[in-house]
């Protein structure tokens, strides 16, 4: 039978690189920058209303069955990006299809803090 030992490792200081404040064209290599990712994809979703039942009820659904939301035909209705709340808008018709008015956008910042 063979043992081997293990060998310890030795930590090392993390390279940061330049932790200097950027210089005065920075700004405009970030605007950019931002250009490669102006053309990515989201998927822009809006929420009528939730409601939870049990898999009893859910089962017994069929045409023409009516499910009560939880939320009142005034309030305004949810907006998400890729999953995050935006904004809450109305629904219009344009053109004979379907579209979102916005009431109420959300600050990036509010954003940021309900992300914690």
């Amino acid at each position: 039978m063979t043992t081997t030992t293990a060998k310890a490792i030795e930590p090392q200081p993390a390279e940061l690189g330049n932790l200097k404040a950027d210089p005065p064209d920075a700004a405009a290599s970030r605007e950019l920058n931002l250009e490669v990712v102006l053309d990515i994809p989201v998927t822009l979703s809006m929420e009528v209303g939730r409601t939870r039942i049990s898999i009893r009820n859910l089962l017994q659904l069929n045409q023409g069955s009516v499910i009560e939301l939880e939320r009142a035909v005034s309030e305004p209705l949810d907006i998400f990006v890729n999953g995050t709340l935006i904004a809450h808008g109305e629904v219009v018709v344009v053109n004979d299809k379907f579209g979102i008015r916005l009431t109420d956008v959300i600050s990036p910042a509010e954003r940021i803090r309900k992300l914690k």
